[in-house]
């Protein structure tokens, strides 16, 4: 069952690449070029750190889809110039400034993916933090086939999802990945049914928004980048944010609910 959405108001109504829309502590922002294949240009991008920047101070948690057929197919191409190396220097941080807009934002983003999640479209859903998959989807990164490189943070991200072997493979050979692959590999955690992904995004998004807060931080804030420390670093900056989490008040309640049987436990899936 999916969320009672309406339109956003004020400066995110502006956004006429995206369709912005709120339902209590969950937004929906969704890529809105469903003629290009919701492919990305310099403005849409700029628009999708504009609208994640502004979401009210209320959102906990939010849904990214695509329009029409496909969730995104990747770069614009037709919006790219010659450029100098400097140049084209600054267009790659300009992207992965968006990137990581995304990914250390306030709030963590569920992807529903369906149809094509191909080059900047797949840097775009490695920076979400839960991926729902449809099966029409499919992965790609023809930048290889282009005669250029992935420039908005996917180097970094989504070897960490499949490993650098795989994004090789897809890069020189152009390989495409399909949905069961994709879930295999690890760039989706959920594969369900075509037409199905918004509902179970929408579904993990409540779920998340329910969390305490602090918790929610350390996840998305501290885990990616104790991942990336030596192990003595990690474990030092895991017991500053585990103290962190556990001294909320909120968290001390819910560890209270657990203890005394008010709290669901964890249980073999059915």
């Amino acid at each position: 069952m999916t969320l009672n959405f309406t339109p956003a108001g004020g400066l995110l109504a502006e956004l006429d690449l995206l369709r912005v829309e709120l339902a209590g502590p969950i937004a929906h922002v969704q890529l809105n070029r469903p003629g290009k294949r919701n492919a990305i240009s310099d403005g849409m991008l700029q628009q999708l750190q504009t609208a994640f920047v502004n979401l009210p101070a209320g959102v906990r948690a939010a849904v990214l889809s695509g329009a029409g057929e496909h969730f995104c197919a990747g770069l614009d191409l037709t919006s790219l110039s010659e450029s100098t190396v400097a140049e084209g220097v600054m267009h790659s941080r300009m992207w992965q400034g968006a990137m990581d807009t995304l990914q250390f934002g306030r709030f963590p983003i569920v992807s529903s993916l369906h149809g094509a999640v191909v080059g900047g479209g797949l840097e775009i859903a490695s920076a979400t933090h839960i991926r729902v998959a449809e099966t029409s989807t499919y992965y790609g990164l023809p930048e290889g086939q282009h005669g250029i490189f992935v420039g908005g943070g996917g180097s970094a991200r989504v070897p960490r999802l499949v490993g650098v072997a795989c994004m090789t493979d897809m890069m020189l050979c152009g390989r495409v990945l399909d949905a069961q692959e994709g879930l295999q590999r690890g760039f989706s955690q959920y594969l369900v049914g075509a037409g199905e992904g918004f509902a179970k995004a929408c579904e993990l998004a409540r779920r998340i928004a329910g969390n305490a807060p602090l918790s929610v931080f350390a996840i998305t804030q501290a885990l990616p980048r104790i991942a990336d420390m030596s192990q003595p670093d990690g474990l030092f900056v895991e017991s500053l944010m585990a103290a962190i989490a556990q001294g909320d008040e909120g968290a001390k309640q819910r560890m209270r609910d657990f203890v005394e049987g008010r709290a669901a436990k964890v249980r073999r899936p059915s």
